[in-house]
């Protein structure tokens, strides 16, 4: 198994279909929308989700600051940089590692408090989504209160670009056909899914 993911965070909290974690705000140019990440789940078990969201909690200081006028880049960075100011990454659970191999599945059991996330590598990315047949597309299709259209398109535009650098061409139209596949009979969900990932992914209209 490739672990090469870059630390993003910790966790805050969890359960078996997905968790939140925390980070500093200078870190935010680290983790994006739609990327997998991994958090451990005791010294075998890895859990892999997507981030769905990412959002900055204010505080009574940021509040002061906002309706003040001319503040200074000093304070900004001050702000950004020396305060704990909260950022949280919303992800969707999508599959685990249990030891032997990568499964499209619900993991056994949520990871702990304070655990480190990690935000997968290109290889880690290419291993996930080559494994199986898109079982994971199921868990992001279900969840139908999120933009899942938007989801979709952003990752695999990324996942395309980890593929096609490993020399895999034929991954993103393999994966389109399942999506279309899936959703063969919500015909409104097709046609979002598919608008969204050709703004995002130009190549499929080649």
């Amino acid at each position: 198994m490739v672990q090469e993911g870059i630390e993003i965070g910790r966790l805050l909290r969890s359960g078996i279909t997905g968790f939140v974690a925390g980070c500093r705000v200078s870190q935010l140019e680290v983790p994006s929308f739609g990327s997998l990440v991994r958090a451990p789940l005791g010294e075998r078990y890895q859990i892999y989700g997507l981030i769905y969201d990412i959002h900055v909690d204010d505080d009574g200081l940021v509040r002061q600051w906002v309706t003040a006028d001319n503040v200074d880049d000093e304070v900004i960075e001050d702000n950004r940089l020396n305060r704990n100011v909260p950022m949280e990454m919303s992800v969707m659970a999508i599959g685990h590692h249990d030891g032997d191999r990568i499964r499209h599945l619900m993991p056994p059991r949520p990871a702990l408090s304070l655990d480190v996330i990690y935000l997968c590598g290109p290889k880690e990315l290419v291993e996930f989504t080559s494994t199986g047949q898109f079982g994971y597309f199921r868990h992001i299709l279900r969840n139908k209160d999120l933009p899942i259209s938007e989801i979709l398109a952003a990752h695999m535009h990324q996942a395309n670009e980890a593929q096609a650098a490993a020399g895999n061409t034929t991954w993103l139209r393999d994966a389109s056909k399942e999506l279309i596949t899936l959703l063969r009979d919500d015909y409104q969900t097709l046609m979002t899914v598919l608008g969204a990932l050709s703004d995002a992914v130009p190549e499929l209209q080649a």
